[in-house]
């Protein structure tokens, strides 16, 4: 299983509390992070928070010229090229940033893409949710391990779903060859990479000081990530109604981005979770385990919060997470540790 139990530990906060919650009492100061999708949606409201309590912030980007248009009024973050999908542009991230000298506290792996409504490769053969969720990020964390390893506590935070229950990986048809693609299996099998990345990253890393966490941010309208979502579905789920207007109630897991990026700041500055790492989080606490894997799993149970907090065995299991780290470093070509 994980390396800190997969139970809840009371941490006081809820699906209402926001980052201004979480971040309050914690100095950053002097601390660097990096939050890839830092410029939409809860990649920015992490970066602001990031700044607000003091840190150096380095956001990644395909499009520098819109990144630096959203970020206009956070002039502190600093926006670097890098395109999740493009393996030299990512070494090359990788290598300014350790020829900096920098260290790395903080890494948020926020960026992502949902729901891809026709199957789509990158120009490697990998399914598109996998190719830019999973091993673009596995990628960039390599890259950057020898700045993560030399800063003392460094954590790095994978942005991941309840969505992860529409699949597990299937490692035998993970490009969706053999059969037939499913928008909604594309994206959670791609969060559940996220997740089983999280689990063997943190049992490598923590002889290193290296903590890693997965977490859900809840359903968030209005960041573009539901942009291949039919509206009639979103209506369904509740996220909006017939009008288009966020429906925000957090008891249901629809929430605010302020709500939804708590949880990844809280995994990423928490005093709370010293010591602890491997696990999978919800509402800025550490989830339940489910009994069983679940089957069938809908998009309304996805968005509306009609389900329990609880993450699937499947997500956190060790030796599927030593599969897929396994097959990471064969499909990229990356090994962390040489």
């Amino acid at each position: 299983m994980t390396t800190t139990p997969q139970n809840p530990i009371n941490s006081g906060f809820t699906a209402a509390s926001t980052t201004s919650h979480v971040i309050r009492g914690v100095d950053l100061v002097g601390k660097v992070a990096i939050v890839t999708g830092g410029y939409s949606g809860l990649g920015l409201e992490t970066v602001r928070t990031f700044l607000s309590a003091g840190a150096r912030v380095i956001v990644p980007a395909r499009d520098v010229a819109r990144a630096k248009k959203a970020l206009k009024g956070l002039s502190a973050a600093e926006v670097e090229e890098m395109d999740l999908l493009d393996p030299a542009s990512i070494d090359a991230f990788g290598k300014r940033f350790l020829i900096s000298g920098l260290p790395l506290d903080i890494m948020v792996n926020s960026a992502g893409i949902m729901a891809v409504p026709e199957r789509t490769q990158d120009a490697w053969g990998h399914e598109l949710h996998f190719a830019t969720n999973h091993l673009g990020h596995f990628r960039l964390t390599a890259r950057l391990w020898p700045a993560l390893k030399r800063t003392e506590g460094a954590r790095v935070v994978s942005v991941s779903s309840m969505g992860h229950r529409f699949s597990p990986v299937v490692f035998d048809d993970i490009n969706f060859e053999n059969r037939p693609y499913s928008p909604w299996a594309g994206y959670g099998q791609s969060k559940t990479a996220n997740i089983l990345f999280a689990v063997e990253l943190d049992a490598r890393g923590k002889a290193d000081g290296v903590r890693a966490f997965s977490m859900h941010p809840g359903g968030i309208p209005g960041t573009g990530l539901e942009k291949n979502v039919p509206v009639a579905e979103l209506v369904a789920a509740g996220v909006i109604d017939e009008h288009g207007i966020p429906q925000i109630d957090p008891a249901k897991d629809i929430k605010s981005v302020p709500m939804g990026a708590a949880t990844q700041v809280w995994c990423a500055t928490s005093l709370q979770l010293a010591g602890m790492g491997g696990v999978f989080c919800v509402d800025s606490d550490i989830a339940p385990l489910l009994d069983v894997n679940p089957e069938n799993f809908s998009v309304a149970e996805s968005q509306s919060g009609k389900r329990s907090n609880g993450v699937a065995p499947y997500a956190v299991d060790r030796k599927a997470a030593a599969r897929l780290w396994e097959i990471s470093e064969q499909l990229t070509g990356v090994r962390f540790f040489d």
